[in-house]
């Protein structure tokens, strides 16, 4: 696990597209994980100002909301074409999003595993982080070796995620989401967590036990894990400055 800290949300998110761009430069037909929520905006906001080709790539998204359509402002249909896809040239039958309206959840989580497989598998699988540790839908408590599936979300998350939308009663209790296995099956995973309200679920995933209280402590077993976070997501690291030693000394041919 690589642990990247910058100054700024703006400098991490410069570093985690400059990752990104080296995939796909040396790999045009790359198979993307996306993660959507406040954290990812500055990454694809910079990806889309690269102008890559994204013309061979297949995305696959981690998780939808049950019940909003595709057209809901709130969806992660519509975060994502707002905020990435309508600015860049990927082909629509390449993208991949959990359907939140599937009428048969378990067999359409089935199927989303099965697409995932015959893609070849993610190369890279962009991740946030929950206040709790979650990372997609999967709650403390999830299986660490989970496969897509329909969740329940936490009375904390539900009111974490009511800032997008005009109440808490708005906010869905169930979401389908990629399971922690099949995350940790992505061959790179890129990790972003900014401000302070991250910084106690970062230092117990990256410095602590590996539990299910923690989801994203489970990448602490990951052979290819980077970790971009700003100072104040950092702030609870006892081994910041080695992290930062560690950065500050890599090779030129490392950085991307």
């Amino acid at each position: 696990m690589e642990i990247i800290i910058q100054p700024t949300p703006e400098a991490a998110s410069q570093i985690a597209a400059r990752i990104i761009a080296r995939l796909l430069r040396e790999k045009p037909n790359a198979v993307l994980g996306l993660a959507t929520g406040s954290t990812p905006l500055l990454l694809y906001q910079e990806l889309i100002r690269m102008k890559l080709d994204w013309s061979r790539v297949t995305t696959f998204n981690l998780d939808e909301y049950v019940g909003l359509p595709p057209d809901h402002p709130q969806s992660y249909h519509h975060f994502m074409h707002t905020h990435l896809f309508r600015h860049i040239n990927i082909p629509p039958n390449q993208i991949h999003i959990p359907d939140g309206m599937a009428k048969d959840i378990p067999a359409f989580c089935k199927h989303y595993e099965d697409q995932i497989a015959a893609a070849g598998g993610i190369d890279l699988q962009v991740l946030g982080i929950g206040t709790d540790g979650h990372i997609g839908f999967n709650e403390p408590s999830s299986s660490l070796a989970s496969r897509t599936r329909i969740k329940t979300l936490t009375d904390q998350t539900r009111r974490d995620n009511a800032r997008f939308f005009r109440s808490l009663d708005e906010v869905p209790y169930h979401v389908i989401t990629m399971g922690i296995g099949t995350i940790m099956e992505a061959r790179q995973i890129l990790l972003l967590a900014f401000g302070k309200h991250k910084a106690r679920a970062i230092a117990e995933a990256v410095e602590g036990p590996i539990t299910a209280m923690n989801p994203a402590s489970v990448l602490q077993l990951h052979p290819v894990v980077k970790v971009c976070l700003d100072e104040a997501a950092a702030s609870e690291l006892k081994r910041a400055d080695y992290y930062r030693w560690v950065y500050d000394h890599k090779p030129a041919w490392q950085r991307g």
